[in-house]
């Protein structure tokens, strides 16, 4: 029994890294011949965003490492909750976005969290992602292009769907469908303590602001070579690459966000770029972008590599659960949460 236990979850692990493997090959190759097909020279600027693209994901995954270890009350290294969120991060190829949040909670299992308390922390860690992607970033764009009719009114259309996003967060609305989903999977209420206090939200709304700027410099030094961006430009195309990686986040059934990424950027950028340079510059974006996940699995396996060593890959850790938190962690589990 234990060798087939074994044997499945090996198969498993390489499907999932096939199909992975898959989706991330598609990606480079069919923005790499449009990229080709624009002639685009590279430069400077390619290393320099792609380090920025990997250091943007090391700093999502440190912040939701805080919050998982303030909602546990343990101590949670910063190399650990970085290493983890790598790997969950190169789930996202994978349509659906589950395996993301698969990957997490199943790391907690190993370690002794509550099955709750870790979707609750990726709950918040996305949540405080879409938030600073677009609240900040429409605002930027409002007072930006005032007086550009077509274009406010995109962006206030986009205003008027990121507010139930606002609502959700508010502590008490946040708690309240928290405790009924939990009624309705796991027949019981979530314990208080699983809750980040109301000043603790807002530090990591603004905390979580950093990752989305850091993705935003990258772009930035992308337009400034390839497209000879203006200054007056540079704040606008920040805030256009973070709500267009927000959509990307909310289009769960495609691959990374693949192509409507690009598309929302084109549609923000272009008063600034034109349209020909703001597809090009989303171009190159996708493929560092892609790129950069191929070092982000490099630095992820010397990271548990570094971990092996010192005996920290599976650490068991106590922390309070649920009393059925034992329960087999199902897709269904992952959508209601």
């Amino acid at each position: 029994m234990a060798n087939r236990k074994r044997l499945l979850r090996t198969g498993l692990g390489v499907a999932v890294i096939g199909v992975v493997a898959y989706f991330f090959a598609t990606a480079l190759a069919d923005n790499w011949g449009a990229i080709q097909d624009a002639e685009l020279s590279w430069g400077w600027w390619a290393p320099a965003a792609l380090v920025l693209f990997v250091v943007a994901v090391g700093i999502s995954g440190w912040l939701w490492g805080r919050i998982v270890a303030v909602l546990s009350q343990q101590h949670l290294p910063a190399k650990e909750a970085v290493r983890v969120h790598f790997s969950a991060w190169l789930l996202k190829y994978i349509p659906g976005q589950a395996g993301f949040v698969v990957n997490k909670v199943a790391w907690g299992k190993r370690r002794g969290l509550s099955r709750l308390l870790v979707l609750i922390s990726v709950v918040y860690e996305n949540a405080f992602l879409l938030l600073g992607s677009t609240v900040p970033m429409l605002a930027i764009l409002l007072v930006s292009r005032a007086g550009n009719g077509d274009v406010t009114h995109v962006v206030w259309f986009a205003v008027a769907a990121v507010l139930p996003l606002i609502v959700l967060l508010h502590p008490s609305v946040f708690h309240r469908i928290v405790n009924r989903l939990a009624r309705r999977t796991m027949k019981r209420d979530v314990p208080p303590e699983f809750f980040l206090p109301s000043k603790a939200v807002w530090k990591y709304q603004l905390a979580f602001l950093l990752p989305r700027l850091v993705n935003g410099i990258g772009v930035v030094a992308i337009s400034v070579a390839v497209a000879d961006a203006a200054p007056t430009s540079w704040l606008p195309l920040v805030a256009a690459y973070a709500i267009a990686g927000a959509v990307g986040i909310l289009a769960v059934f495609v691959p990374s966000g693949l192509g409507v990424r690009e598309s929302v950027f084109v549609l923000f950028a272009a008063p600034y770029l034109g349209v020909e340079q703001a597809i090009i510059v989303s171009l190159a974006a996708r493929v560092l972008a892609t790129v950069a996940d191929l070092l982000i699995a490099g630095a992820y396996g010397l990271l548990t590599a570094s971990a092996r060593r010192r005996g920290e890959a599976a650490a068991p850790a106590a922390a309070p659960e649920l009393e059925d938190d034992d329960s087999p962690i199902t897709e269904k589990d992952v959508r209601e949460a």
